[in-house]
Order: structure tokens, then C-alpha cells, then sequence
């Protein structure tokens, strides 16, 4: 999933250059590469060797209050959305970046973030809450009827950092029938929120094994962040997958729970959510 992040709030020409970028790309790729909007499109773009992209935009500024801009997003592809990064808007308030502190850091959704959940629900739009700070968090577990979902976060129990999840979160996320992504950033990783780019892919391991044991081998996915932040040399980039996955598998993950973990917990997320 490629996650298009606009992070400043100049009206909703911010919002279709993504949108429009997206197309581009998919109409100058002779089919190597797919925008999708539903599952079935992302198994035929898999089926067929074409990258398989879903539109999601992470800080939902551009959308103001009457979510009229929702609509058009929606129907032009956008299928996933996180409601902040990690700042406040009209909508909620976003953890700011900070080790050693929990994600209880300012109030929950507002009137005009409340609307937009239950938008979201309506129109079947993902809701990724991994930018979400604490009563936000509380807040969508109140009023979504979907499975709740922090595409890129880690254990908050091993690093202590205001973008993980807490094990509270956690259960809830695994009540719901929800998703955690695996974030690949170090200082989200590292026991002690270091900036290390030699951070070993055991941390990476150590962090799957927590979330496996919170939340079930069902619920947990990779979520990368390859755009957003630091990544351990020992990864790099996408090409270093395979890298992560032969870890997995001498620490004990069969075929079969390696298979859910890279691609097939996502699939089945998105079924539930998208309907």
C-alpha cells in the first residue's frame, strides 16, 4: 500500500495532485502498474505480475467540514485514509513525535472528526489510526463499525514511543478483527527510540513475536513506512524483504503464517472493511 502524505493545508488543489499523480502513473505503465479499489482488482493485478497500488492519503487537511471534498476523493480511487499525521486539524489531534511518552497527549475527535468516521463507514474508506493520538484513538473504537486498523505502528511494550501501539490498543484492535502493520522505522523500533540505522532485523522479529502474541497471527501485517522515516540498513529498501521474512522464518513462522503476514492479512482486512 503506498501512502500519499500531503502535510500542509492549501485547499483541495493539495489533495488531486496525488490523486492525479496516481493516475499518471498507472496510465504511463502499460499495465505494470494498478490502481485498485476493491480486493478482487488487487488479486488480478497480482495474478497478472502489476503492481497493485490503493490511493490513501495520510492527514486529511483539504477536506473541510461539510467532507463535501470526501465524495470526490472516494469517487476518484481514494479508498484509505488517515484523519491526522502526526499534528493536529479540524478533525483530531496527532501524536507529535516523542520518546518515552505514551499516545495520551491532547483531546479526541472533534464534532467535525466525528462526521468524517461516520462518513468513512459509510462510503466503506479505511480509517488508519496510526497517526491517532490516545482519545482518539477511543473515540473511532466508539463510533466505526469497522475493524480497527494502525497500518504502520509498533509495540508501545518494547519502544516506548508516542506512535506505537499500547497493549490496551492492542486488544482492541484484536477484538474488532483489526490490523497492525509492522513500522520499519528504527526510532520506533529501538528499545530505547535510537535513530540507528544499524538496528538489527531481530528488533524487527522481537516486535512481530509481541504482536502476534497480543493481538493473533491473523492481525498482524507489515506496514513499512519506506517514505516517511529512517530505515535500518539491514532492510533498506523493498528489495530487503526477503531479508525480514528469512528472519521470521528461522525465529518459527511456517509458510503458511509468513504468507498472511506479507500480504494476506491486508487482503483479508480490506474485504471486511471495503464490503
Amino acid at each position: 500500500m503506498r501512502r500519499l502524505c500531503p502535510r500542509d493545508r492549501q485547499g483541495a488543489g493539495r489533495q488531486w495532485r496525488p490523486a492525479a499523480l496516481l493516475r499518471r502513473i498507472e496510465a504511463q505503465s502499460e499495465g505494470a502498474f494498478t490502481v485498485c479499489t476493491s480486493v478482487a482488482e488487487i488479486r488480478t493485478a497480482i495474478e497478472y505480475g502489476s503492481f497493485a497500488a490503493v490511493f490513501h492519503i495520510e492527514g486529511i487537511e483539504a477536506v473541510g467540514p461539510d467532507l463535501d471534498l470526501l465524495y470526490v476523493l472516494h469517487a476518484a480511487g481514494l479508498r484509505t485514509l488517515g484523519p491526522v499525521w502526526s499534528r493536529p486539524n479540524i478533525f483530531a489531534h496527532g501524536v507529535p513525535f516523542r520518546f518515552g511518552h505514551g499516545p495520551d497527549i491532547g483531546p479526541g475527535l472533534t464534532e467535525a472528526g466525528r462526521d468524517l468516521i461516520r462518513l468513512c463507514n459509510r462510503l466503506k474508506i479505511m480509517i488508519d489510526l496510526s497517526h491517532m493520538n490516545d482519545a482518539g484513538f477511543w473515540d473511532v473504537a466508539k463510533i466505526s463499525d469497522a475493524p480497527l486498523v494502525a497500518s504502520h505502528s509498533n509495540a508501545f511494550a518494547i519502544c516506548a514511543h508516542t506512535r506505537n501501539a499500547t497493549d490496551r490498543q492492542l486488544d482492541a484492535i484484536r477484538e474488532t478483527g483489526g490490523l497492525i502493520g509492522l513500522n520499519f522505522g528504527v526510532k520506533f523500533l529501538h528499545p530505547e527510540g535510537k535513530a540507528d540505522a544499524e538496528t538489527d532485523i531481530s528488533v524487527m522479529v522481537r516486535h512481530i513475536d509481541y504482536l502476534v502474541e497480543k493481538v493473533g497471527i491473523d492481525h498482524v501485517a507489515l506496514g513499512s513506512d519506506f517514505d516517511g522515516t529512517l530505515i535500518s540498513n539491514r532492510i533498506g529498501d523493498v528489495t530487503g524483504l526477503p531479508r525480514l521474512l528469512g528472519a521470521l522464518q528461522v525465529a518459527g513462522y511456517d509458510d503458511e503464517a509468513l504468507t498472511k503476514i506479507a500480504h494476506g492479512n491486508w487482503l483479508s482486512l480490506l474485504e471486511r472493511t471495503w464490503g
